[in-house]
């Protein structure tokens, strides 16, 4: 029996959600006896874990097939002969299948829950089971138009109308030979045609049209959590420059601060000015302006190391928070800042323009207000512009 893979989408107008990542279980879990019989069984993979398991799960509907064969050969409603071929090929094809899908060659083809093969297999063994089970095959219709749910959102277009006309062609077939075999069931052939041959379309349609529903909700989704992703970034950056902005700098110098105070460890605020950047803007415009906020942010960044975190505090100014750093280091990584601005063309159109700036370090310890500290910062940074700019001060 098919079953849907969660890594296959039917739609190629719809981009593919994310799936979790093929990789072993997830580690820490304790290893009883049924989770290492479940990983022996299903695989470790997590993808692989949900095709065999869903795969598993619909063969069952094999298992009651066998059974109620088996019961019906029991009490002589049909042969045995057929009876055991039937339950011999149907076991067989259980068998091969799991065998493909545990062993991993199912990765070797497009769609790896092999949805389409299972599909037709089911079909055949079901146009099969009508011919040697003529007595109740009427109830056999009913697994006909399952098959086809079990595709429903797995298979592509072509796919549900390939598999569809598959069973009408084969089921007219069958049914034409049970005609010819049993003449006096002929007119019950022609009402099992004629529901089949209505009911599997409509099935199919149905399917299509669900499964459009669902892409277009994916869709949907997935334009709802790019939207929600965009709004979560304008609310803590800054659109200049991609920094972040002043209110989440804040936030972060909050956690900071607490963390500081479960480990002891300073760490180092730095308040950086721009010099002269209102003359860059009358001169060069307000273009050339937003450009060099752009570059200096982007070689201060590639310069500062991952856990050091840079924000725009507005207008010129940038604050730099250096976590687990002393200001004498974090003097250090300013100075690694201005050398590499003095090498950096900030305007590709303007080679001559550049840019210094001035900064005010205060090193934070346990039981400092995180406002005292800015100011601390502040009063560093006026200081450096006192000194005749394009210079680092600590306060002291």
């Amino acid at each position: 029996m098919p079953t849907m893979d969660p890594s296959r989408t039917p739609s190629p107008a719809i981009p593919h959600p994310e799936s979790p990542d093929p990789t072993p279980s997830a580690p820490g879990r304790s290893r009883t006896p049924w989770v290492a019989l479940g990983d022996l069984v299903l695989s470790t993979d997590t993808l692989q874990r949900l095709r065999i398991s869903r795969s598993l799960t619909a063969m069952l509907v094999f298992a009651v097939c066998i059974g109620a064969t088996e019961y019906a050969q029991y009490h002589g409603v049909i042969a045995l002969g057929p009876a055991r071929w039937l339950q011999a090929t149907l076991l067989a094809w259980v068998v091969l299948i799991y065998a493909v899908l545990r062993s991993g060659v199912n990765l070797r083809f497009d769609d790896p829950a092999l949805s389409l093969l299972q599909i037709l297999g089911a079909q055949t063994w079901v146009a099969a089971a009508y011919v040697i089970c003529h007595p109740f095959r009427g109830a056999l219709m009913m697994l006909l138009a399952l098959v086809l749910v079990f595709g429903i959102f797995n298979l592509s277009a072509r796919e549900r109308r390939l598999s569809n006309v598959y069973s009408v062609v084969l089921m007219s077939a069958v049914m034409l030979l049970t005609a010819h075999i049993h003449p006096d069931s002929a007119m019950l052939e022609v009402v099992h045609f004629v529901l089949m041959a209505t009911i599997l379309p409509v099935v199919t349609v149905l399917g299509a049209q669900m499964a459009t529903t669902r892409a277009h909700l994916k869709a949907k989704k997935e334009a709802l959590e790019h939207a929600l992703q965009r709004i979560q970034a304008m609310a803590i950056r800054d659109e200049l420059t991609g920094l972040f902005n002043r209110r989440h700098m804040m936030e972060m110098l909050e956690q900071q601060i607490k963390r500081q105070e479960r480990t002891g460890k300073p760490f180092t605020l730095c308040l950086i000015d721009l010099d002269h950047f209102k003359r860059i803007n009358d001169t060069y415009g307000h273009g050339a302006g937003d450009e060099v906020l752009r570059h200096f942010a982007e070689i201060a960044q590639y310069t500062l190391r991952e856990t050091d975190v840079l924000a725009r505090w507005g207008g010129e100014e940038f604050m730099l928070m250096l976590p687990d750093t002393p200001a004498d280091a974090g003097s250090l990584s300013i100075e690694r800042i201005r050398k590499s601005l003095m090498h950096a063309p900030l305007v590709p159109e303007l080679p001559e323009l550049h840019v210094t700036f001035s900064a005010g370090l205060m090193e934070f310890h346990t039981g400092d207000e995180m406002r005292t500290a800015i100011e601390h910062a502040d009063r560093a940074l006026y200081q450096a512009k006192s000194d005749g700019r394009d210079c680092t001060r600590v306060y002291a």
